[in-house]
């Protein structure tokens, strides 16, 4: 069984897919952290995130060890992921990775949950179950202000604010895989919703499809 989770950063979809792994006893991978990894690999390089070759050479590069670094949680490697992930060799790169995770579990687990932004649509088009979950700017961009601050990481949240726009409009508007709900995605808002809220609802869809 697969679950595709996409939406926009910070709407909650990581802390959900893990939540949902662990309930299930699947596994999960965060697609996001791929491009990250790559972003990150190309900044130490000294190149320009928006160079499609060196973009791409960073996928080609990318090895398991590269998802583990703690610097692919830092604002920097984020907003060079968003730019990345726009190059369509880049994305090309990573797509059979995550097919295969998804078609082949690690471990011999029954299924996996797969988040990102296109993996409804793209990635896992034949999802067993599909979830987009959004909410709001200004409540995300406050998660991820928070976040980074219990991080240790000194941000006004107005320049979170701004990067997160910026990111979204990159992420919606680029012409290879643009973040959007599949057409049979069940969405979720998580704007007033606590993360049992979120769960619940995700776990109510799921239970629909198992069935």
């Amino acid at each position: 069984m697969i679950v595709a989770i996409d939406g926009p950063a910070a709407a909650g979809k990581g802390t959900l897919a893990r939540r949902i792994a662990l309930a299930l006893g699947f596994v999960h991978l965060d697609t996001g952290a791929l491009y990250r990894a790559v972003g990150l690999r190309v900044l130490r390089n000294g190149m320009d995130p928006s160079d499609a070759a060196a973009a791409h050479r960073a996928a080609l590069a990318l090895n398991p060890a590269d998802l583990s670094d703690p610097a692919l949680r830092e604002e920097r490697t984020a907003t060079a992921a968003s730019v990345v992930s726009a190059h369509s060799a880049v994305r090309a790169a990573l797509l059979d990775f995550q097919r295969n995770f998804a078609e082949n579990p690690p471990g011999g687990v029954p299924g996996a949950v797969i988040e990102g932004r296109d993996i409804g649509t793209v990635v896992c088009p034949n999802a067993d179950i599909k979830l987009f979950i959004d909410a709001d700017l200004s409540i995300r961009a406050r998660r991820r202000h928070e976040e980074l601050r219990s991080n240790g990481i000194s941000v006004e949240l107005a320049e979170v604010r701004a990067e997160m726009a910026a990111r979204d409009d990159r992420d919606r508007n680029r012409a290879d895989s643009p973040l959007r709900p599949a057409p049979d995605a069940h969405l979720l808002d998580t704007t007033d919703l606590d993360i049992d809220g979120v769960f619940a609802a995700a776990m109510k869809a799921i239970g629909g499809v198992a069935k």
